[in-house]
This record gives C-alpha cells, sequence and structure tokens, in this order.
C-alpha cells in the first residue's frame, strides 16, 4: 500500500496477505483462518487487530484511496511554484503508476468488492476519490488551458482506467522490467492527455 522503508507492522502484514487472497479468490472465497495462515498466526489472533473481514476490505479501500490523496497532495506542495505545471503533472502520473504496478491486488479489489463495503465507507471512498481526481483536473487544465473542465474531467477518468489495467498486463516475468514498464504507461498517459489537449486546442 504505502511505500516504506522500515519493517512492515502485523497489521499491514495482514492487510497485504488479505488484499492478496481476495484479489485471487474473491471476498468470500477466503476464510479468517487463511489469511492468519499467511502471516503466520491463527485466525482467531486476527481478530486482536480486525474485527473481521468487514474491517480488512473496509480499511484496503479507503486506505488506499486515502493515501492516493494524500500522496498527491504531498507532490504538490512540494512544487510549491517552483516547478512548472507540466512537471507537476509528471509527478502525478509517477505517484500513480507507483500504486498501478505496486498494489495491484487492491485495483482488482476496488473492481470487484467496493459494493460489498458499509455505505458510510463506500461513501468515503468516493469522496475521497473525487477529491483526488479535482486535483488532478486543475492540474491537467493548467498545463492544457484550452481544455474545457468537463473534458478535463473525462481525460483524467480515461488516463485512470489506462493505468489501472495493470492488474491485466499478465504476470511477474511475462512483462519488461518494472522500470521499462513505467516508463512505457508514462508515455501513454501523457499522450492520452496531449490527445485530448490537441482535441480543444
Amino acid at each position: 500500500m504505502v511505500t516504506r522503508t522500515d519493517a512492515p507492522t502485523r497489521r499491514e502484514q495482514i492487510l497485504k496477505e488479505a488484499a492478496r487472497l481476495f484479489a485471487e479468490r474473491g471476498f468470500h472465497g477466503v476464510g479468517v483462518d487463511e489469511i492468519g495462515a499467511a502471516v503466520g498466526i491463527s485466525g482467531p489472533g486476527l481478530y486482536r487487530h480486525f474485527p473481521g473481514k468487514d474491517a480488512m476490505l473496509a480499511e484496503l479501500l479507503v486506505g488506499i484511496s486515502g493515501q492516493l490523496l494524500t500522496g498527491a497532495k504531498r507532490r504538490l506542495a512540494e512544487a510549491d511554484g517552483q516547478s512548472g505545471a507540466s512537471a507537476v503533472l509528471d509527478s502525478l502520473i509517477e505517484g500513480h503508476i507507483d500504486f498501478a504496478l505496486d498494489d495491484r491486488p487492491l485495483i482488482t479489489l476496488h473492481d470487484r468488492e467496493l459494493d460489498r463495503l458499509r455505505d458510510s465507507d463506500r461513501k468515503l471512498v468516493r469522496q475521497l476519490q473525487r477529491q483526488y481526481v479535482e486535483l488532478w483536473v486543475e492540474v491537467v487544465r493548467e498545463v492544457y488551458p484550452g481544455l474545457s473542465e468537463p473534458s478535463a474531467r473525462s481525460a483524467v477518468h480515461s488516463v485512470f482506467g489506462l493505468l489501472n489495467s495493470t492488474p491485466h498486463l499478465g504476470r511477474a516475468g511475462t512483462l519488461p522490467g518494472r522500470g521499462a514498464t513505467a516508463a512505457l504507461l508514462h508515455r501513454m498517459a501523457r499522450g492520452a492527455f496531449e490527445a485530448a489537449g490537441g482535441a480543444e486546442g
């Protein structure tokens, strides 16, 4: 989920394995005992960390939506007027590519299991995602000032669809290296924005 240099906590280990298992076999196809076995603790031991699978799913999906938004805000703050809008857009794309390559199970989970969240959690995910989109829209319109707001929003959603296609790219070992894949995705994302900006420019 979030890039760390120190060892993950037990709670993070549980979430990582839960995400992998839910993505591979579906939320209802995985038992608490199996998640526990994947991290070396008993199924009942998981209840010291989470009240149940529903809570794990909610933390995964709400958590990654919040992390994406926080990361994007941090990238904007780091730019702080020192970088041009085009460089900021490149930074946003890089951040989303990191997520798309490193957290592919969460993309699958979002696509398949979002409707399983409680209404309040699902609304929170959507709220965080809308804020994330609007942040991108603002930057995209700075780079391509001739692009209308609705078109910029459509372009952003289209680029997210492109970047979030990583679960369908194939298994590890069948793809180019991570760096080459990231570079390809970046070129394709910028190409999509260039095409959208050129169409209305």
